[in-house]
């Protein structure tokens, strides 16, 4: 696609969650490349500063989506009519690995929070502004390893099936209104996740091959999603998993998540 408005689609203004680092600070970078004036919301409002000062016309909202506060006020921002936004990305999220009896039942509640019901809130919030308007673009940032169930991952490739899932109905509901909703599925990217989620064997366990850029991520998201597709998986070999997992009987599925796991 390259660092320009995908096929002539003009996004207007954009709402990026998560965009303090990885996919989502790329979606930033990518869309203020192309000279879309972005809302950028996480947490760290350093880190949102920081790429403010260095990329320009980008609106700072710190919040943390985990809490009713935060919630409130990027929903309250997807709404205002004053300076509507034609684009949200659902980026934010997070992993956790390990057994699924070991792990702590608080952090896991916390990463169903944000990895599913603020997705959906923000999602909802998307919609109620753009249908009336006839227009509008929203891409739920979910995962391929919502195709398959992933032992040592299990809450977070739950999430992901459930993003992928709502946003293909969601996109069924809303397209004829002109508004396309597209499920963005990426394999391993080089981010902060693997740090967060205790997956850095990750990085020594699947050749290079295997790895995206944060930038192809973006960038094939803002593709597709102009395009009207439903669901967006970049990379050959991400492809090929994905058709894969539509065909391979899910017994045989589990055996080989299982393997993957223990290798």
């Amino acid at each position: 696609m390259g660092r320009h408005r995908p096929h002539g689609e003009i996004f207007e203004r954009a709402l990026v969650t998560g965009a303090s680092s990885g996919i989502g600070e790329a979606f930033v970078e990518v869309l203020r490349a192309a000279g879309v004036p972005v809302v950028a919301v996480a947490r760290r409002v350093d880190r949102l500063e920081a790429l403010a000062e260095r990329l320009g016309d980008i609106e700072v909202l710190g919040a943390d989506l985990t809490t009713p506060e935060g919630l409130a006020a990027v929903e309250a921002r997807i709404i205002d009519d004053r300076d509507p936004i034609d684009l949200v990305v659902n980026n934010a999220a997070f992993g956790t690995s390990g057994p699924f009896v070991t792990l702590d039942a608080d952090r896991l509640e916390r990463e169903v929070s944000l990895n599913a019901t603020s997705l959906t809130r923000l999602s909802h919030a998307a919609l109620r502004a753009m249908v009336p308007r006839h227009r509008g673009h929203l891409i739920n940032v979910s995962s391929i390893a919502g195709f398959q169930a992933a032992p040592g991952l299990a809450v977070y490739a739950a999430t992901k099936a459930y993003v992928t899932s709502l946003s293909e109905a969601l996109h069924a509901e809303v397209s004829a209104a002109g508004v396309h909703v597209t499920a963005l599925c990426p394999g391993l990217t080089r981010t902060e996740f693997q740090r967060v989620s205790n997956t850095e064997s990750y990085v020594d366990r699947f050749p290079g091959f295997a790895w995206s850029s944060v930038d192809k991520v973006a960038e094939t998201g803002l593709r597709d999603v102009a395009r009207g597709r439903v669901v967006s998986v970049p990379g050959a070999v991400n492809k090929v998993v994905t058709g894969l997992s539509a065909v391979t009987p899910r017994p045989l599925l589990r055996v080989i998540a299982a393997r993957v796991q223990r290798a």
